[in-house]
């Protein structure tokens, strides 16, 4: 991979932009970690643990499931509060009536 003068990165002589190159690499690592999720979460016993030994199955896979769950919890309430705050720091719009009488005397 190099990099052109342009902004666009060379692959075996083929022109990818720097945003598909990123869009790439935002692809594959998401492809990793859902490969690496499913083989944890139904093969830990047989494929992880007897290499890395990271405690009893029922314990990685309540985690592997209580993590992403706490996560998204929290996301969803920070979208919450980020409404409510908005609504609640935005004052409110001029009435429609001062707006048309403004309008109305010009």
């Amino acid at each position: 991979m190099v990099l052109d003068r342009v902004g666009y990165i060379v692959v075996n002589n083929r022109m990818v932009s720097k945003d598909q190159a990123i869009g790439w690499l935002i692809f594959l690592v998401c492809a990793v970690v859902i490969v690496g999720y499913i083989v944890t979460l139904f093969g830990y016993e047989q494929l992880i643990q007897p290499y890395l030994d990271l405690g009893l199955v029922g314990d990685v896979q309540f985690w592997l499931v209580a993590v992403p769950v706490l996560i998204a919890f929290v996301a969803v309430l920070a979208i919450g509060a980020w409404i409510g705050w908005t609504m609640g720091t935005t004052p409110p719009p001029r009435p429609i009536e001062e707006i048309e009488s403004e309008s109305t005397t010009e």
